[in-house]
């Protein structure tokens, strides 16, 4: 019988790059038998900043629907998959807000031996993707967390060519999550599946 696996795929996207591979990611896991909540993260910016991008605000608009996360999304999943944009080489600060409240969970050791792990975009190649989630990581493992990045473990990886996790260069807004970067995202969602259904298999029989 299979191990059941619960995925969360956590994410922040201001103009839909993140969001189009989060809503990927999201059905890769489940095309991969877990079970998954696609969760945003808070705005933080005001209304106006959001209205003067017509990009921003379209987005906005067409994603209303998508629940914002809460820490009970992060108790119930046994893998959390983080989507960022990179701001400056780190992550947004709609996702380190939400991070910044999980002090109560982490005491509690309720972010510790979960799977993780992460991807971005950015405009440009060299914009700060491996920094962004080399930022990310930092902050899994003061959970205890478990990372399960992509590595080269997949022929499509010497494509791509990003172990951290999948990445998107999407110029202004103009260039569109495509082929690659989605293979990029299947193969790193199956991992992620893979390896949390084999770690709570083998918890379990070492209870």
């Amino acid at each position: 019988m299979s191990v059941p696996v619960n995925v969360a795929v956590i994410y922040y996207s201001s103009t839909g790059t993140i969001s189009t591979i989060a809503r990927a990611m999201a059905e890769d896991a489940g095309n991969a038998g877990a079970q998954v909540r696609l969760r945003k993260v808070a705005e933080l910016a005001p209304q106006a900043a959001i209205d003067s991008n017509p990009a921003w605000a379209e987005h906005a608009k067409a994603t209303a629907g998508v629940p914002e996360v809460s820490p009970d999304d992060m108790v119930w999943a046994d893998a959390v998959l983080f989507g960022t944009p990179t701001r400056y080489g780190n992550v947004t600060a709609q996702l380190k807000q939400f991070l910044d409240t999980l002090g109560g969970l982490w005491q509690a050791g309720q972010l510790a031996d979960k799977v993780y792990s992460g991807f971005t975009a950015s405009s440009t190649t060299h914009g700060g993707q491996e920094s962004t989630l080399l930022a990310l990581y930092n902050t899994i493992y003061h959970f205890g967390g478990i990372l399960v990045p992509p590595g080269y473990t997949h022929p499509s990886k010497f494509v791509d060519g990003n172990p951290y996790g999948t990445s998107h260069v999407s110029g202004q807004g103009d260039v569109p999550v495509a082929e690659q970067t989605l293979t990029a995202a299947r193969v790193q969602a199956e991992r992620v599946v893979k390896f949390t259904r084999a770690l709570k298999a083998g918890l379990a029989a070492g209870n």
